[in-house]
C-alpha cells in the first residue's frame, strides 16, 4: 500500500501559467522525491503598467512517501 503526501506550492513566471507550474515542480523536485501528480489549484496574474507582468499558480503536489 502506498502512502501519499500533498504539499502546497506557490510559483510564478513571466511567460505563462504552464511555465509557472513547471517552475513549481522543478523547485519542489529538488527536495521532494517520488512526485506523482500536480493539481493546479489557483491561477492569478499581476499587472504592471497596464500589462500582465507575472503569471502565478498555487499547486498541490502529491508525492509517495518511502
Amino acid at each position: 500500500m502506498a502512502v501519499l503526501k500533498v504539499i502546497e506550492v506557490l510559483a510564478n513566471s513571466d511567460k505563462s501559467w504552464e511555465d509557472a507550474t513547471r517552475n513549481a515542480v522543478k523547485k519542489a523536485s529538488s527536495s521532494v522525491k517520488n512526485i506523482k501528480s500536480v493539481y493546479l489549484n489557483e491561477q492569478s496574474v499581476t499587472i504592471k503598467n497596464g500589462e500582465v507582468d507575472q503569471f502565478r499558480v498555487n499547486v498541490k503536489i502529491t508525492f509517495e512517501i518511502d
